[in-house]
C-alpha cells in the first residue's frame, strides 16, 4: 500500500484515478480548488480519502501536501484551449506555475515519482501522422505551450535532481464525469447532453477534423502503469496515451445521435482559434515501455458515456420531462 497525492482529484480524470486507487486499498490525498472540479465526484469515496482544498498557485500549501507522499499524479490544470486563448494569464499561472510548485514540493519531500498529465496539443498542426513522441512540438495555443512547458520542467527535474517523472500526452479523453454544460466542455460531453435535451450541437469547422478519442478508463490504466514502469526505461520520458485510431467529428456525431435517438443534423460554425485540425497517436512506446493497451474501444466508450449521462441527467432527456 502506497501514499498517493492527486492534484485536480475532483476533476474529470483525477476523480477516476482517486476511485481506482481507493478501490485497490491505497492511501489517497486529493488537492483541488474546485474551480473546475466537483465535490460530488468524490462523494462515494469521501470517507476514505484526505481532501485538501488547495490552489496550485499556493506554493506553501502544495509543498506541505507533498509531505509523506510516495507518488504524485499531477492532473490539476485549467484544461481548455479556448479559455487559454481568451484568458491566457490564469491558465499560465496554474498550468506552469502550479506545475513548478508541485515539482518543488515533490523534490523537497523526496517523492518517488511524479506522473504528469501532458497534452497532445503539443504537436500542433504539423504534417505527419500518426504523431510520434520524437516529433518536434509545434504548439498553437497558450494552453499547448503551457502543457509543453510542464513536460520540459518534468524532464529537467529528472535530469537535474533525480526526481523520477513520466509525462503522458493525453489524446481527446472522454467519459463519465466530464462536465457537459460549460463553454469549455469537451466535444463528447457537450454533444451528448445537448442531444439528450433535443438541442442541435454546433461543430466548429466542417466536421471532418479527426480525433484520437480515448475513453477515460484507458487513461486511468495508463497512469497506474506509469507508476510501475521500470525507472531506466520510463523516467524522464514522454508517452502518447490514446487508442491509435482516428474518428471525425461528423462520424462521432452520427454515432451519438444513433445511440441517443437524435434525428437532427449539427449546426456548422467557423473553426475556433487555436484548435488542432487532426490528431492520431502512435502508441508503440507506451505499449513497449509501460505495457499499455487500450481496453475500451471507441464505440464501447461512447455507449458507456451515453449511459452515464442518461443516469446522471435523468429527467432532462427530451420526452422524459
Amino acid at each position: 500500500m502506497a501514499n498517493y497525492l492527486i492534484t485536480g482529484g475532483a476533476g474529470f480524470i483525477g476523480s477516476h484515478l482517486v476511485h481506482a486507487l481507493v478501490a485497490r486499498g491505497d492511501q489517497v490525498r486529493v488537492l483541488d480548488n474546485f474551480e473546475t472540479g466537483l465535490r460530488k465526484n468524490l462523494d462515494p469515496v469521501r470517507d476514505r480519502i484526505e481532501l485538501r482544498e488547495v490552489d496550485l498557485a499556493d506554493a506553501a500549501a502544495v509543498q506541505q501536501a507533498c509531505q509523506g507522499i510516495d507518488y504524485i499524479f499531477h492532473e490539476g490544470a485549467l484544461p481548455s484551449v479556448p479559455r487559454s486563448v481568451k484568458e491566457p494569464r490564469p491558465s499560465h499561472e496554474i498550468n506552469i506555475g502550479g506545475t513548478f510548485n508541485v515539482l518543488e514540493g515533490a523534490r523537497l519531500a523526496k517523492v518517488k515519482r511524479v506522473v504528469y498529465a501532458a497534452s497532445s496539443s503539443a504537436y500542433g498542426n504539423q504534417p505527419g501522422f500518426p504523431r510520434v513522441e520524437t516529433m518536434s512540438p509545434q504548439p498553437l495555443s497558450p494552453y499547448a505551450v503551457q502543457k509543453l512547458t510542464g513536460e520540459y520542467y518534468m524532464q529537467a527535474y529528472w535530469r537535474v535532481y533525480g526526481l523520477e517523472t513520466v509525462c503522458l500526452r493525453y489524446f481527446n479523453i472522454f467519459g463519465a464525469r466530464q462536465v457537459p454544460d460549460s463553454p469549455y466542455s469537451g466535444v463528447m460531453a457537450r454533444f451528448t447532453l445537448m442531444m439528450m435535451r433535443g438541442d442541435r450541437p454546433a461543430i466548429f469547422g466542417d466536421g471532418e477534423q479527426g480525433r484520437d478519442f480515448t475513453h477515460v478508463d484507458n487513461v486511468v490504466r495508463a497512469n497506474l502503469l506509469a507508476i510501475e514502469a521500470p525507472r531506466e526505461k520510463a523516467a524522464g520520458q514522454v508517452f502518447n496515451i490514446a487508442c491509435g485510431q482516428r474518428h471525425t467529428l461528423n462520424e462521432t456525431y452520427a454515432l451519438l445521435a444513433t445511440f441517443i435517438g437524435f434525428q437532427h443534423p449539427p449546426i456548422y460554425g467557423p473553426e475556433r482559434e487555436g484548435d488542432v485540425r487532426d490528431s492520431l497517436a502512435d502508441i508503440t512506446a507506451a505499449s513497449e515501455v509501460l505495457g499499455y493497451v487500450p481496453e475500451v474501444g471507441f464505440e464501447e466508450g461512447l455507449r458507456r458515456t451515453v449511459a452515464w449521462y442518461r443516469e446522471e441527467f435523468a429527467g432532462q432527456e427530451k420526452g422524459t420531462q
